[in-house]
């Protein structure tokens, strides 16, 4: 049973043997426009990162392809020697061109030089979760994973990566993968208005294993409704906020994971690791994607 044993923003969730804020930070917002090259401001990625820390956040999400790899490096440069109660996720399955899309890279070779790359930029030997990256850039796409995830498998029991997950997968792929391995986090993207996984939401839950979305606030484009607006303006709180408290009492086992590369704005979105929705506010919520 997973159930909050620290005072963790958002309370905790039991990833295999690993403990976690359920309110995390992802890290993609680090790398410079277009999620390529380094950022605009090092000093302040850097600041990002160390007041995540300082704000009791023990989750961040990250993957060699940010940059590519200079989100890796600032965290190293940011964090290392790491706390031992932090904890960092990476994504592997996606490289980037020159033109900065996200062509597939799930050949053997492919993952076997994207986990030695991420062991060798966030200085670590063993990786703490590794994401199967499945889909393209319009969304997950079906087919078996079977053959990118037995290499992971393969490397997991080298000793190089501690658990596994899945992102960008259709219900099929995530019970498939189910079938070859523990699997202990799924990451889709989900927020109040897409929210084509209700119902993998409600199965994982029941299975013990997280559900991660990613563009929680809707992606390049923030969410915007007028019922999210009413209820923030009740609760004298930014609708950011609200949305983020909406997934957090959505189900136990939602992790959040929003970006910024703003201490102003991260500080904003930790405020609704605290904020408590009544259940008129939720039914209101609830509408919006319904």
């Amino acid at each position: 049973m997973n159930t909050p044993s620290t005072p963790l923003p958002g309370g905790a969730w039991a990833l295999g043997d690993l403990s976690v804020s359920r309110f995390g930070y992802g890290a993609m917002q680090l790398a410079g426009p277009g999620v390529m090259g380094p950022p605009t401001d090092r000093d302040a990625a850097l600041a990002v990162l160390r007041e995540a820390v300082d704000l009791g956040i023990t989750h961040i999400d990250t993957a060699g392809a940010y940059g590519p790899r200079f989100t890796n490096q600032l965290i190293r440069e940011a964090l290392h020697p790491y706390p031992p109660e932090l904890h960092l996720v990476t994504k592997v399955g996606a490289d980037r061109d020159r033109h900065g899309g996200w062509p597939p890279a799930r050949e053997p070779e492919d993952l076997r030089r994207a986990v030695h790359e991420n062991l060798d930029d966030l200085g670590l030997d063993v990786l703490d979760l590794v994401n199967l990256r499945l889909g393209d850039a319009q969304g997950p796409q079906p087919g078996s994973l079977a053959a990118p995830l037995a290499t992971l498998v393969e490397l997991q029991q080298q000793g190089l990566i501690r658990h596994l997950g899945v992102s960008n997968a259709t219900a099929e792929q995530v019970a498939e993968a189910r079938a070859m391995a523990p699997i202990v986090y799924v990451q889709n993207m989900y927020n109040l208005a897409h929210r084509q996984d209700d119902e993998l939401i409600d199965e994982l839950a029941g299975q013990g294993v997280a559900y991660v979305p990613f563009f929680p606030l809707g992606g390049f484009s923030p969410l915007q409704s007028s019922s999210l607006s009413a209820v923030a303006d009740r609760l004298d709180a930014t609708p950011m906020s609200v949305a983020l408290a909406w997934l957090l009492q959505r189900s136990p086992n939602i992790l959040l994971i929003p970006g910024t590369s703003s201490r102003a704005h991260l500080r904003e979105n930790a405020a609704g690791a605290g904020l408590r929705l009544s259940t008129e506010d939720l039914a209101e919520l609830d509408g919006i994607g319904r």
